[in-house]
């Protein structure tokens, strides 16, 4: 009985072992993803820099699994609106021709909003906490960039209020850092 019940707990053990193991073809499909994750950084960088005047109001940074791409929102709307101003939409069609010819990449754009109270001219129209507003506003972004020839069925939106801010917003640039809105390019599968 003791014999059988090693055994068992051997058995179990390898088991446990091979699970952790990665093999060889999802690793070597893992690093290809990396590596055209990391080739279109690159690109996206290199025109971005040549195409955009406005490259100052964006930050791009390269992640484990995706090239996040973070705009300003001054850039975008002006305050207490999910309307697109004209430079954002210039901006924004820059971005999207040097992104659309070739996507094979799923964009998800997120909506960010500062912690301050939603105002009386959006409560009027509706919009009744950061959370909608964000989503409005992600929404304008990605219903743009689809005008723009980004391919509908690799963009989405999701707005996230005021839920994951990136400085404090108890100073006037801690809350215009949290108004931003990020472009995740995540390659194909992730």
């Amino acid at each position: 009985m003791n014999k059988l019940k090693i055994a068992c707990v051997i058995a179990n053990g390898v088991a446990l072992m091979l699970v952790g193991c990665v093999s060889q073809q999802k690793y070597g499909e893992s690093h290809r993803k990396n590596s055209e994750l990391d080739q279109e950084y690159q690109q996206l960088m290199q025109q971005l820099n040549q195409t955009l005047a406005d490259a100052r109001d964006m930050q791009i940074r390269r992640m484990q699994n995706t090239i996040r791409v973070s705009i300003n929102n001054e850039l975008l709307f002006p305050s207490g609106s999910y309307d697109m101003s004209e430079r954002a939409e210039r901006t924004l069609a820059k971005f999207a021709s040097i992104l659309a010819p070739h996507q094979q990449t799923q964009i998800t754009v997120e909506g960010f909003t500062d912690s301050s109270p939603i105002g009386p001219g959006l409560m009027k129209s509706g919009i009744t906490t950061n959370l909608i507003l964000s989503q409005r506003r992600a929404d304008a972004v990605m219903q743009y960039m689809i005008s723009q020839g980004v391919k509908p069925n690799l963009i989405a939106a999701q707005g996230f209020g005021e839920s994951k801010p990136v400085a404090s917003n108890k100073t006037t640039k801690g809350r215009a850092k949290n108004r931003r809105v990020e472009l995740n390019l995540a390659s194909a599968g992730e």
